[in-house]
């Protein structure tokens, strides 16, 4: 890496060994990056001091959002640009910046970063989330969406989400015949995990020891997935990954994925009737199922060879389940924590509800304050709070700043989501500012982004949300909630996890008292 000369900043007081310029401040005459010749400076955004080779890696601690977001109120603004290692990054902390990215220059910030740690995990960038922008990408996505993510196709899935709420609230009755705690936390990641199983693969992988090895491999997946890749931001330092094996377990896990993915589809092609009908479990046709067809028929304008649908198969499932488990988790959290707004989302529930048995959209339409409290949930606690990274595809002005082309963007929705100049009372948890605010979730309010805007947003945000939704309304009709013990609303550990969502770090313990309804 090339250590560019030492220059005053207008973000330090003073000339500093610690402030260097970006790659791209001095242009030379005759270069013609940005149009036409010229010997003029660049206007990059404010940037915090930095190191040599290293850059600010420093000072980014394992829950990234926070560290960001303190670095921006130090150093920066709307815009900050920082350098991780040798990888210049613009951190977006504002809804104004955020729509520039996102919807003014959507189109040049459609891409990815190419990490090779994403290569190694997510069968070689060909999974929606991570494609690079093209053609590729548009066809896979539409996959995802016709054949997935569609209202047409979550509501067809609705006796899937049925059963597997029963289960749940069988669960929990269960533990309070046996005056036991229930641990919500791993409830919520077996219940969302089944559902995107068998929706995804046309079977649960959550019983016996086939269970606690998949269990496993999930976990350790998440957890390389969240984990700092040296060699991808200081390519010199890649033998500190291989020391720390760190490259190992990347291999290994990416091995155990592989492995399990060629095994379903092997599965698939082995028990699928002569007919060409489902293979599935229970004679449902699954996500397997449907790209098995589409690949036989080649109908769409991309090759579906085998890595396209073990790419497929494995966004479905990572897409689906963290991050609705952790969304789950955070809403027990803050209800259980603010025991009045819990009675009040209680109530109007049972209300709605009024004795039924079966809780359909149109009761759920009818619940607007637990609509408000699962927008106030992912207010406070997006599930990934920093997005995924985009890239610059070329040179392009945002907000008046250059930003060169490669730059890497991360969009900190969770400090976007706390603007005391937009919220009041911003760490607070208030689902009555919802009640009467057309703000929304979906990518079209820029203040609140958990799921992410524009090209790159996030498809199964309607999936995500109905499951969501029918589990909280029946289990808040169904139990009332405390915490263990006697304890004390103001003694619950928020502390976070760090990792590809951001759980909490301690399991969500309570009990449930089931109610005469």
């Amino acid at each position: 890496m090339m250590i560019p000369d030492q220059v005053s900043h207008p973000s330090c007081s003073e000339t500093s060994p610690l402030c260097f310029r970006y790659p791209f401040d001095d242009i030379i005459s005759g270069d013609e990056r940005w149009g036409q010749p010229t010997n003029k400076k660049l206007n990059l955004p404010p940037s915090p001091p930095k190191l040599p080779v290293i850059g600010n890696l420093h000072q980014i601690d394992p829950l990234l959002h926070r560290s960001l977001h303190s670095l921006t109120l130090n150093h920066g603004g709307p815009l900050m640009l920082i350098h991780l290692g040798s990888v210049p990054t613009l951190v977006v902390s504002s809804a104004d910046a955020a729509r520039e990215i996102m919807k003014t220059h959507d189109l040049m910030f459609a891409d990815r970063p190419d990490v090779k740690m994403w290569r190694r995990l997510l069968c070689d960038l060909k999974e929606v989330s991570v494609a690079p922008y093209g053609e590729y990408w548009r066809q896979v996505k539409s996959v995802m969406i016709v054949h997935l993510l569609s209202n047409k196709k979550i509501e067809a899935h609705r006796d899937v989400r049925e059963e597997e709420i029963a289960i749940v609230v069988d669960k929990i009755r269960k533990s309070n015949r046996l005056s036991q705690v229930v641990d919500l936390s791993d409830l919520f990641v077996t219940f969302t995990n089944d559902v995107v199983c068998r929706v995804t693969f046309g079977r649960k992988y959550s019983e016996g020891e086939t269970g606690k090895r998949f269990r496993k491999m999930l976990s350790e997946f998440f957890e390389v997935f969240g984990d700092l890749n040296l060699e991808d931001f200081v390519p010199k330092l890649a033998w500190v990954d291989r020391l720390r094996g760190f490259d190992a377990k990347v291999e290994r896990v990416a091995r155990e994925i592989g492995g399990f993915l060629d095994g379903v589809v092997e599965e698939r092609l082995r028990n699928q009737p002569a007919d060409g009908g489902c293979g599935g479990g229970g004679g449902r046709e699954d996500f397997v199922d449907i790209l098995l067809k589409i690949q036989k028929d080649d109908r769409i304008g991309v090759p579906l060879d085998r890595l396209v649908i073990k790419a497929l198969l494995l966004d479905a499932y990572t897409a689906g389940t963290d991050t609705t488990a952790t969304v789950l988790e955070w809403t027990f959290t803050e209800l259980v924590k603010h025991p009045k707004i819990l009675k009040k989302v209680q109530e109007e529930v049972r209300m709605v509800l009024k004795g039924k048995k079966q809780v359909n959209q149109e009761d759920i339409d009818n619940m607007k304050y637990l609509k408000a409290m699962l927008k106030e949930t992912l207010r406070l606690h997006p599930p990934i709070p920093t997005l995924v990274p985009r890239v610059a595809r070329q040179d392009v002005k945002v907000m008046g700043y250059d930003i060169a082309k490669g730059t890497r963007v991360i969009i900190n929705a969770w400090a976007i989501a706390r603007d005391p100049k937009v919220w009041d009372n911003p760490n607070e948890f208030m689902p009555e500012r919802f009640l009467d605010c057309a703000i929304d979730f979906k990518g079209h309010n820029f203040d609140l982004i958990p799921f992410g805007a524009g090209r790159r947003g996030c498809p199964g945000i309607a999936f995500a949300m109905t499951t969501n939704e029918s589990v909280l309304a029946n289990l808040l009709r169904e139990f009332d909630w405390k915490l263990p013990n006697g304890g004390r609303e103001d003694d619950l550990d928020m502390t976070e996890q760090p990792g590809l969502t951001i759980r909490k770090k301690v399991p969500l313990l309570v009990t449930a008292t089931p109610v005469s309804l």
